[in-house]
């Protein structure tokens, strides 16, 4: 399997290249050169097949050639030692993301291109500097996948003042080859000094470079797995008991009425930088059982606007209590132009748009019904479906929210709603650290001097 840059199809390249390049020279994002297709034997055996079988079959095929069976193998038993249940809730189904040590679904990414880099650069002496701009979730995620890696250092960069405290231990509390920078800007400022940084010829000869944003492909193949293994359940009518993470209320009822199997499954991604959502698609040309996306989003609908115009205008973010989601130019519409035409998109995505007062709204009333705690981004999720079942533009289809963070990530948006959040062991850990970061200005001098500084 090759990879080529959006923006010139000649910049073809080897998987290796393109996780450890992170961005094309050209700037723009490495995509695959064809998608591949599940073998016939697998796909009928998605749904009896555990996780890690899963995501085996769905990344060996990026890597073939380049990480051995065996190799990949060890890579997703260590990467993936929790899963992602598939529960019910109420009329619909939620794939829980939130199980692993970061309690986001970005976990499962950053924890997978940690594993495989540090195949990858077996044998290299030059250090490797990880450069990665978060808007909450990515920074954490990262920080925990990589840190103590032998040979890796890692910079996050987060908006200062726009992360919540929870995430702001997460990355900057760990220390040792993790560094963090509040950036005195948005998330936006963040990515583009990312990308600013990881084209500077100067800044590459003094030292090895890559990014852990889902710009990186290595963080994005194996977002995919969630969803196959997700679409297939709910196809074949199955569903996972309640696992230590998952935030209900004891007692509480799974159902409100039976949900129907062998139908065609829509999944509804609260969405910021697309990098999830793009995944999804990867899953759908795979062939996992899935008729469409819902693309949720907070205020910032950039790409919802997108879907109805058919105009690209990118903006400058604004902030929302779904602060993980707060992105005006999403990354990864470049991936998904890549892929798709505008017509090709409107047929298979829709796009929905959620305010503050309506995701705070929903973490109630869903509380109310179901005993069932949803953080600001996947209420976000829930009220885009909702939305467009009242629009009728979603019918009979079987519905999954994809729940992409543990509500106690956001006690200070769910506590005043709903009152005391039940705590996964993994969010204790991380509250008890103390958060060490630098803050610069939203220039990107700043930054290559932070660097410089590190060498």
């Amino acid at each position: 399997m090759h990879y080529y840059s959006t923006r010139n199809k000649n910049e073809n390249v080897t998987f290796a290249d393109a996780a450890l390049k992170g961005l094309a020279p050209d700037g723009g994002l490495y995509v695959p050169e064809e998608i591949p297709n599940y073998p016939p034997a697998v796909l009928a055996s998605l749904a009896s097949m555990d996780f890690n079988q899963i995501a085996f079959e769905t990344v060996k095929p990026y890597v073939k050639d380049e990480i051995s069976d065996s190799a990949l193998s060890d890579i997703i038993k260590s990467a993936f030692n929790f899963t992602a249940p598939l529960i019910p809730v109420l009329d619909r189904y939620t794939s829980e993301l939130f199980h692993g040590p970061t309690a986001a679904f970005k976990d499962f990414g950053a924890r997978f291109m940690a594993r495989a880099f540090s195949y990858l650069r077996r044998g290299e002496d030059r250090p490797l500097k990880i450069l990665v701009a978060t808007s909450g979730d990515t920074g954490g995620a990262v920080a925990d996948g990589f840190f103590d890696v032998p040979g890796i250092y890692v910079t996050v960069l987060y908006p200062a003042g726009r992360v919540s405290a929870l995430q702001e231990k997460q990355i900057a509390g760990l220390g040792k080859n993790i560094t963090a920078l509040a950036v005195e800007g948005s998330f936006d400022d963040c990515q583009f000094l990312v990308k600013k940084a990881l084209a500077d010829e100067n800044l590459k000869k003094r030292m090895s470079l890559s990014s852990a944003n889902s710009i990186n492909i290595s963080r994005l193949i194996p977002q995919a797995v969630y969803y196959s293994a997700a679409a297939a359940k709910a196809y074949n009518g199955l569903f996972d008991p309640d696992g230590e993470a998952t935030p209900r209320s004891a007692g509480r009822a799974a159902f409100s009425h039976s949900l129907n199997s062998r139908k065609p499954v829509t999944l509804c991604v609260p969405s910021g930088n697309f990098g999830n959502l793009t995944a999804g698609l990867y899953a759908m040309k795979m062939g996992a059982p899935i008729k469409q996306f819902i693309a949720a989003t907070n205020i910032n609908k950039t790409v919802p606007d997108y879907l109805d115009s058919g105009e690209y205008l990118a903006r400058i973010s604004q902030a929302t209590i779904s602060n993980a989601m707060d992105v005006g130019a999403p990354s990864n519409f470049e991936r998904m132009s890549a892929h798709f035409s505008w017509e090709e998109m409107r047929r298979i995505i829709l796009g929905a748009a959620v305010s503050d007062e309506e995701t705070k709204e929903t973490i109630t009333s869903i509380y109310e019904q179901a005993g069932y705690y949803l953080d600001p981004h996947s209420a976000v999720g829930w009220k885009g479906l909702d939305k467009l079942r009242v629009e009728n533009k979603i019918t009979e289809d079987v519905s999954i929210i994809l729940c992409t963070a543990h509500p106690a990530k956001f006690s200070e948006i769910v506590e005043p709603l709903l009152g005391a959040v039940p705590v996964p062991v993994s969010l204790k850990n991380a509250m008890e650290r103390k958060a060490d970061s630098k803050r610069i200005p939203a220039d990107v001098s700043a930054l290559i001097d932070t660097l410089n500084e590190s060498l």
